[in-house]
C-alpha cells in the first residue's frame, strides 16, 4: 500500500489546491443560475441565507469528503475501501463516479456552446440581430446535427489533454492560471457593468433584502444551492483530496474554497444584473439569459463588442476549471480499480463520456423525439445526477463520517495526526451526524417528489 501511495501524483502547492478545487465548484451556474435564483428569492436576504448555509453545511461536508479522499489516498470508490475494507461503503464512491460521468456528459453540451459563441462574438456574427433574431439563431444552432457536436468534442479534447498530463503537471498548473483569468476576467465585466446607467435597479434586484419573498422554499433553495454549487456528492473533491498533502489544513482550505465560490457567484450577478436592467431587459433563468439575451446587450453596449468575446471566454474558463474536475473523477476511478496507466485510463474515459454527451447533445436536434419519462437524454442525465446521485451521495457521505468512520478516525485526520488544533470538532461532529443528514435529506425528497431547485 506504501509503494501505490508513493507512486500517485499530488499537489505541490497551497495556492494549487485552493485554485483546484475552487474551480471544481465553480462553473456554469454560478454565472447565469446563483444570480437568478438570488435575486427572485429576496435578494441580500437569500444571500445571507445562502451564505449561512455554506458555512455552516456546506464546509462541514466539504471537509468530510476531504477527510475521507485524504485518509483513503485514493480515488472516489477506492477512498471508502480503503478506509472500511470488506464493507458495501466503496459503493457511495460509486455513485460519485456515476454522477461526474453523466454530468461530464451533458456539460460538456453547454461548454461547447461557449466555444461557438467566442468565434460568434470575435466575427461580429451578433451585429444588428434583434432579439427575436439571436433567439433563432440559437436555436438553430443548438439544433444543428454537426456543429454543437464538434464543440462539445473540441471541448472534452481540451479537458483530457489537462487531465492526461497529471495533477501537478496538468490540473495543477492550469487551474493555477485558469482561476486567476477567471477573477480578472469576471472583475473587467462587473466594473464595466455598474458603470452603465440603470445599473442601481440590477444592483438592487440581486442585494437589497426583501423578506416577503422569504418562504420555507426559498430555505430549501438556498440549501440546494449551497450544496450543488460546492460540487459536494460528486467525487470530485475526494478524488481532488486524495492528492493532498498530509500537512494540508482542511478546515481552512474548505472555507477558503467556499469563499472563493460565492465571491464570484455574487460577483457573476454583480456583472449580469446591472446590464440586464440597464437594458430594460427581463432577468430570466439559463441558457437563454446567456445566449440569447446578453449578446443582444453587449451589441447595444459601447465597446460590447470586446466585453462579449470576455463574457464568452469566462464562460468557457469557468466550464473547463469543473470539467477538469469531473473528468478526473472517472479517470482515477478508471486508472487505479483497473490497473491501467493514466494514458489509457484517461483514453478510455474521454471516449466513453463523449459517445454519450454526443446522444445529450443531439438531444437538441435530431434526437430531441428520443424521451425516457417525458424528458430527453440531456435533461434524463441532469435530473438523475443532479436530483438522485448528488443529494444521495452527500447522504451517504455525512452518514459514513458521522456515524461509521468514527471520531479517532475523523478527528486524526482533521487535526493532521494530533499536530493542529481543532476545538471546533464537537460542532463540526454535531452537524455532521445530526444536522446536515436531515437538511441533504430535504433536498433529495423535494427533488425527487417537487422536480427540484433548478
Amino acid at each position: 500500500m506504501t509503494d501505490n501511495i508513493a507512486k500517485r501524483d499530488n499537489f505541490g502547492s497551497k495556492f494549487g489546491i485552493i485554485a483546484a478545487a475552487a474551480g471544481s465548484a465553480v462553473g456554469l451556474g454560478n454565472i447565469w443560475k446563483f444570480p437568478y435564483v438570488a435575486g427572485e428569492n429576496g435578494g441580500g436576504a437569500f444571500l445571507l441565507i445562502y451564505l449561512f448555509f455554506v458555512m455552516v453545511i456546506g464546509v462541514p461536508v466539504m471537509m468530510s469528503e476531504f477527510a475521507i479522499g485524504r485518509r483513503g489516498q485514493k480515488n472516489a470508490y477506492g477512498s471508502f475501501n480503503s478506509i472500511a475494507p470488506g464493507k458495501k461503503w466503496g459503493l457511495i464512491g460509486l455513485i460519485g463516479v456515476v454522477a461526474a460521468f453523466f454530468i461530464l456528459a451533458f456539460y460538456t453540451t453547454v461548454a461547447g456552446w461557449t466555444l461557438e459563441y467566442i468565434i460568434n462574438s470575435v466575427t461580429n456574427k451578433f451585429a444588428a440581430q434583434t432579439p427575436k433574431d439571436l433567439e433563432i439563431s440559437f436555436n438553430a444552432f443548438i439544433s444543428s446535427s454537426v456543429r454543437p457536436v464538434i464543440w462539445q468534442l473540441v471541448f472534452m479534447v481540451l479537458t483530457a489533454l489537462i487531465v492526461l498530463a497529471g495533477v501537478k503537471k496538468g490540473i495543477e498548473k492550469y487551474t493555477k492560471m485558469l482561476m486567476p483569468l477567471l477573477f480578472v476576467l469576471i472583475l473587467i465585466l462587473c466594473i464595466r457593468s455598474v458603470t452603465l446607467d440603470g445599473a442601481r435597479e440590477g444592483l438592487a434586484f440581486l442585494f437589497k433584502p426583501d423578506f416577503s419573498k422569504v418562504t420555507g422554499k426559498t430555505f430549501l433553495y438556498a440549501l440546494g444551492q449551497a450544496f450543488f454549487s460546492l460540487s459536494l456528492g460528486m467525487g470530485a473533491l475526494i478524488t481532488y483530496s486524495s492528492y493532498f498533502s498530509k500537512k494540508e489544513n482542511l478546515a481552512s482550505t474548505a472555507v477558503q474554497v467556499a469563499l472563493s465560490d460565492s465571491l464570484i457567484a455574487i460577483m457573476a450577478g454583480i456583472m449580469i444584473f446591472p446590464a440586464v436592467f440597464s437594458f430594460g431587459i427581463e432577468p430570466g433563468c439559463g441558457p437563454s439569459l446567456v445566449f440569447i439575451t446578453l449578446p443582444g446587450i453587449f451589441e447595444q453596449m459601447p465597446g460590447g463588442g470586446i466585453f462579449g468575446i470576455i463574457f464568452f471566454i469566462l464562460l468557457a474558463v469557468a466550464a473547463l476549471t469543473s470539467t477538469i474536475s469531473l473528468l478526473e473523477v472517472v479517470v482515477a476511478y478508471f486508472s487505479e480499480e483497473l490497473k491501467i496507466s493514466r494514458k489509457k485510463a484517461t483514453l478510455i474515459a474521454t471516449v466513453a463520456v463523449s459517445v454519450l454527451g454526443v446522444f445529450a447533445t443531439l438531444s437538441f436536434g435530431s434526437l430531441d423525439n428520443v424521451t425516457l419519462f417525458g424528458k430527453s437524454i440531456f435533461d434524463v442525465l441532469d435530473y438523475t445526477a443532479s436530483n438522485v446521485l448528488l443529494p444521495l451521495g452527500g447522504l451517504f457521505i455525512v452518514l459514513f463520517v458521522g456515524w461509521f468512520a468514527g471520531r479517532k478516525i475523523t478527528k486524526s485526520e482533521l487535526s493532521n495526526e494530533g499536530s493542529l488544533k481543532v476545538r471546533y470538532f464537537p460542532y463540526f461532529n454535531f452537524i455532521v451526524k445530526f444536522i446536515a443528514p436531515v437538511a441533504i435529506a430535504a433536498i433529495f425528497i423535494y427533488s425527487i417528489f417537487w422536480g427540484g431547485l433548478g
